[in-house]
């Protein structure tokens, strides 16, 4: 039964009944006690699991071709937008967008800006004062390196090296903030800083300034007006950055064929790809778009939003402002994207410039819809199942990553570009699969996931106790 009310407000009197405390629980002193697992079925569970899978609908493009992170991709050996399933796709692909892209990854993020709340003020309220920052420097530097070994030896999207580097780097001095001021502050990094970052990264910032530019030229000369050497340039630059985007077969095929020369040639091509990961995108791109969203769920686990702990009214109009946000404008920038052939220009200017006001929105809207599903008490066996997924969420996304590569480019049957775009949906809902049913029977016997006991362990510097019976 998931008891969130209870929860919640044992929580916040700092009381050990929380199931909110057990976010990286696991001892050092006996006041540090891990929490029974049996208590561990909360909302920040469920909604983890419930963003781990979804995730996966987006980062499984990157595993079965070279496919560009793009709402209409182009890059499969089958064209997925003309023939006999193009329909099918154009659907799919709508509703990926709307309602997962960032969105997903957004509520994984917010719920990881919790769980830095939770470790802390629970070791804190217990008087661990001394040992706090050694727990969380300890687990940041290990999730560091987990996430290096993640993205160097298995996939390189990895993203636990971006999480662990953003906590150590400006998490902790922001633990006692007011919730309003990290979510001021949350809010403003994601809505300014990241949404900049995101256009002059891709270039968006230029295409703004030259459509601005192109619709001046094109006015002169529909006056027959004489354009200037300057205009004429501008009136290039326009046509070829809104062109639409050309399918290149060669180049597709040459992908597949780099990607196929097996385990160590696979290294060996990615290695400065994730240096450059790892280093400049991160530097340029990625450290404000995790940073705003972890800041806003730093501040809805401290005022109660992630606890279900608020009345139903806040959850209904949270989500109804969100999905009215989110929808409309992500269904307008796919529309545009469309009509203008998928024109990276096109992409900038609707699907870029509005998403991380679109990805806020629709992230605290599917969010409040879980909640008010975990508040109101019904789907109890789903909620639960997806509860087991997100425990064990570190353990689940390594699993996945060497499922997926050894489906797509370790096995002999090397898969990696043969799929239709339809067909990568049939391959997340077996993984879906596995993911649920494997953590449900694991939780039976264990307290912890396999990675999720090495991670406790490693943090607390001590081996922490794995089967449920020793609890």
């Amino acid at each position: 039964m998931i008891q969130t009310q209870e929860c919640a407000t044992n929580f916040r009197n700092g009381t050990s009944g929380s199931t909110l405390e057990e976010e990286l629980a696991g001892p050092i002193p006996r006041a540090t006690q891990p929490v029974i697992r049996q208590k561990r079925i909360s909302s920040m569970d469920t909604l983890r699991g419930f963003a781990l899978l979804g995730i996966l609908l987006n980062n499984i493009f990157s595993f079965v071709g070279p496919v560009e992170p793009h709402p209409f991709p182009t890059a499969f050996l089958k064209p997925a937008f003309i023939g006999p399933h193009a329909h099918l796709n154009l659907v799919l692909s709508y509703l990926n967008w709307i309602f997962v892209t960032g969105k997903m990854r957004g509520i994984f993020t917010l719920l990881f800006g919790a769980g830095v709340v939770l470790l802390t003020r629970r070791s804190e309220e217990r008087g661990a004062y001394k040992t706090v920052a050694d727990i969380f420097l300890r687990r940041n530097m290990w999730l560091v390196v987990f996430g290096a070994l993640h993205a160097y030896f298995i996939w390189e999207g990895d993203v636990l090296f971006w999480y662990g580097l953003t906590a150590l780097l400006f998490l902790y001095p922001c633990r006692h903030l007011k919730p309003r001021t990290l979510l001021v502050a949350g809010m403003s990094i994601s809505l300014v800083l990241s949404t900049y970052s995101l256009l002059n990264y891709y270039h968006g910032i230029d295409d703004i300034l030259l459509s601005r530019q192109a619709a001046a030229a094109l006015d002169a000369q529909k006056e027959h007006k004489q354009l200037t050497d300057a205009q004429k340039s501008e009136l290039h630059a326009w046509t070829d950055r809104f062109a639409p985007e050309k399918i290149d077969k060669k180049a597709t095929e040459s992908a597949i064929q780099e990607h196929n020369q097996g385990y160590v040639a696979d290294l060996k091509r990615k290695e400065p790809y994730i240096v450059r990961i790892e280093s400049i995108v991160y530097y340029r791109l990625a450290y404000s778009d995790i940073l705003g969203m972890m800041l806003i769920g730093m501040a809805l686990v401290k005022n109660g939003f992630l606890a279900a702990e608020l009345s139903y009214a806040t959850y209904i109009w949270t989500a109804l402002t969100g999905f009215l946000v989110s929808v409309p404008l992500t269904f307008l920038g796919l529309l545009r994207v469309w009509q203008s052939g998928s024109a990276r220009g096109a992409y900038s200017l609707w699907i870029d410039l509005p998403f991380n006001l679109t990805r806020i929105g629709g992230a605290l809207a599917m969010t409040s819809m879980l909640l008010l599903v975990i508040k109101s008490g019904v789907l109890r066996v789903p909620m639960k199942l997806l509860a087991a997924v997100g425990q064990m969420a570190l353990t689940n996304y390594l699993l996945t990553s060497v499922i997926l590569q050894f489906a797509f480019l370790w096995s002999p049957w090397k898969l990696y570009g043969q799929l239709e775009y339809y067909q990568v949906y049939y391959v997340v809902l077996a993984v879906w699969i596995i993911n649920l049913t494997f953590s449900s029977i694991w939780l039976r016997y264990f307290n912890f996931g396999p990675m999720e006991w090495v991670w406790r362990s490693l943090t607390y510097w001590k081996r922490q106790p794995m089967f449920s019976h020793t609890v």
